[in-house]
């Protein structure tokens, strides 16, 4: 990667803000930037990355750390493996079946074959999206989301799927629910690490 290639953008007056070039190993980078003295917190995400540090002492190496982790990947934490139970019985099942020209079964066939990789967190504590949907699978968000979804709801959105871990208002089309999951725990946090892979396997209804 060609030196200074790399730009930090304020972010109000303790953050910065950098896009992140393509090949970025997402897990390798947020471990960096989190290890850099000066460093409240960071945010990796797909497209870029957010650290919060002590306005009294900005931190030196984040630059660095991104260049790293985009010329040497797989540098992280080896990724975890998650299977979920799912019962493929959302509200919404039947209309992605017809957006998709598919049937029921087969959107549940298709759901269930696929390995996700966790691209981000977000929306809720806990809360992943999931990235390696089938393209034949990708519908667009509700036009008109929902005031309150279960928790457990199990749903897609553009290539993502995703689980939520809390009842909460929501716009994703819900195929499904988690069974014997549990997304986020007040002790232990999040149960989905960036980066970690997850199947899901049909459960009975």
């Amino acid at each position: 990667m060609p030196e200074h290639s790399v730009t930090l953008e304020a972010f109000g007056d303790a953050a910065w803000r950098v896009r992140l070039p393509e090949g970025v190993d997402a897990r390798a980078l947020l471990d960096a930037l989190r290890a850099l003295p000066g460093v409240v917190d960071a945010v990796v995400a797909e497209r870029h990355a957010v650290v919060s540090f002590d306005p009294c002492a900005p931190p030196a190496g984040v630059e660095s750390a991104v260049e790293r982790a985009s010329s040497q990947p797989g540098a992280a934490m080896a990724a975890r493996e998650h299977v979920v139970g799912l019962r493929y019985d959302g509200e919404d099942l039947g209309e992605v079946a017809r957006l998709t020209g598919l049937t029921p079964e087969q959107v549940a066939e298709l759901h269930a074959g696929g390995t996700y990789v966790v691209a981000c967190i977000g929306f809720l504590p806990g809360f992943a999206y999931l990235r390696g949907l089938d393209p034949r699978l990708v519908v667009a968000r509700r036009a008109t989301p929902r005031p309150r979804i279960g928790a457990l709801s199990v749903g897609i959105a553009g290539p993502y799927t995703g689980i939520y871990p809390f009842a909460s208002p929501g716009g994703w089309s819900l195929i499904g629910t988690a069974v014997g999951f549990t997304p986020f725990d007040a002790r232990t946090g999040a149960a989905l690490a960036l980066g970690d892979h997850v199947r899901f396997r049909r459960a009975s209804p």
